[in-house]
């Protein structure tokens, strides 16, 4: 089923629980999971960059938005899923990265992100100037906020208008914590208050009427909200919905938006499908993703261990542990604990900060040895049994490693397409 955007709330409104899956990741085996998936169930893909992860500067996997762009594409055309069947989204784009500059500077920054983005041809754009830039609180006011979503709104505006084709449909709110995941131990996490998601919306209409741009703002199709669902290193908030029903009001009064929601990583099935019925059409799934992924890599790099004489003891985890104690950069202030206990999160952390790492040269090395090594060979049943238990249905034939991985992830995403398109 090819959902668009644009008609999430009007499923909404008639009673019709519908809903799209946001893939937040840039490794180019999430993306081909994602687009095959797309192209078993003939339903539109969702993909979407962060501002970190992707930006004009290259952003911490060195792409550009335009480099986003064109892997996408080269993945779709490789598994026969039409592009035009792809929406890019571009979210949390706003000044972060730039953060520890003055405002100015970082705004200057941002607009050329939101330019770029826009040219690339990314059409899903969560405008997010929330957080302080040096010298301001961590957190802004309402209308500030709003003031510099609204500037980011008009250069995306005029970038659409220079590049052509379909104008931007716009996402407005951030959810608290930060996205990726809690770096604290959570028990509960609290909804979004309604008066605050009412005066969200108020003060961006307000904003966007002020600068001329009442059409952009009736393209605001969504708003970011904390439903209550969260995940921290080892645990995950799932969704009640008894603690959503005065948030979930808040729709009545706005029929032409629904909710997105962030983190809904490792919520399973169940909530999954009542946040969607609820109104939280946009569910963005990002670390559980790669979670997956090095589930299935390490899995892989067992069998490597126990069937080749020659491959050596776990090289991949050992290669990404060196990787990561040299350069902690990604993990450090984000894991508590003793020495081991920081260990077991560098590797299993549900909040996944290992993936920062697989793009680096030397991780590259290490997963491309272990696809040489088991590529095409029998591996037996009982040794998948031990360690990829889900995967066993590769047993026995040719082995091709990254099918095995693709399948899992497959899996992962199924539960968020089938919340999404149920009957």
């Amino acid at each position: 089923m090819h959902i668009q955007l644009n008609q999430l709330a009007g499923y909404r409104r008639d009673g019709i629980p519908r809903g799209m899956t946001s893939i937040c990741s840039a490794h180019p085996v999430v993306l081909r999971a994602a687009l095959r998936h797309g192209r078993r169930n003939d339903s539109t893909v969702l993909i979407e960059a962060t501002c970190n992860q992707v930006n004009h500067r290259g952003g911490y996997t060195g792409m550009k938005p335009a480099d986003f762009a064109e892997l996408v594409t080269k993945i779709a055309r490789e598994e026969g899923y039409p592009r035009e069947q792809v929406i890019l989204g571009g979210d949390h784009l706003g000044p972060n990265p730039w953060r520890d500059q003055s405002a100015p500077e970082a705004m200057a920054e941002a607009e050329s992100m939101i330019a770029a983005y826009v040219a690339a041809g990314f059409r899903k754009i969560h405008l997010d100037a929330s957080m302080g830039c040096a010298g301001e609180p961590s957190a802004l006011d309402d209308e500030t906020t709003a003031e510099r979503a609204t500037r980011l709104a008009a250069v995306a505006e005029a970038a659409a208008r220079d590049a052509g084709g379909q104008a931007p449909v716009y996402i407005i709110g951030t959810e608290v914590p930060p996205p990726g995941g809690a770096d604290h131990a959570l028990s509960s996490v609290e909804p979004t208050a309604p008066d605050a998601a009412r005066r969200t919306i108020e003060v961006h209409r307000r904003a966007f009427e002020s600068k001329g741009l009442v059409a952009a703002f009736e393209r605001v199709i969504g708003l970011v909200v904390q439903p209550g669902v969260e995940f921290d290193n080892r645990d995950v908030v799932l969704y009640d919905r008894h603690k959503a029903v005065d948030l979930v009001r808040v729709l009545d009064q706005e029929p032409a938006l629904v909710f997105e929601a962030h983190s809904t990583d490792y919520q399973g099935g169940q909530p999954l499908a009542e946040l969607v019925a609820d109104g939280f059409a946009i569910l963005k799934v990002g670390p559980e993703l790669t979670f997956v992924l090095r589930e299935a890599l390490y899995g892989l790099d067992l069998i490597a261990s126990d069937l080749l004489p020659d491959y050596g003891e776990r090289p991949l985890y050992a290669q990404l542990e060196r990787l990561m104690q040299e350069k902690p950069g990604e993990w450090a202030r984000h894991y508590d604990g003793s020495a081991a206990e920081q260990r077991v999160l560098r590797h299993y952390s549900l909040s996944d900060r290992i993936r920062y790492y697989w793009a680096m040269p030397e991780a590259r090395t290490a997963v491309d040895r272990l696809i040489e090594a088991l590529s095409g060979r029998a591996v037996p049943g009982p040794l998948f049994s031990q360690h990829l238990p889900g995967a066993i249905e590769f047993a026995g034939e040719p082995l091709d490693p990254v099918a095995v991985m693709v399948s899992c992830i497959e899996r992962t995403i199924d539960p968020y397409w089938r919340a999404c398109h149920a009957d």
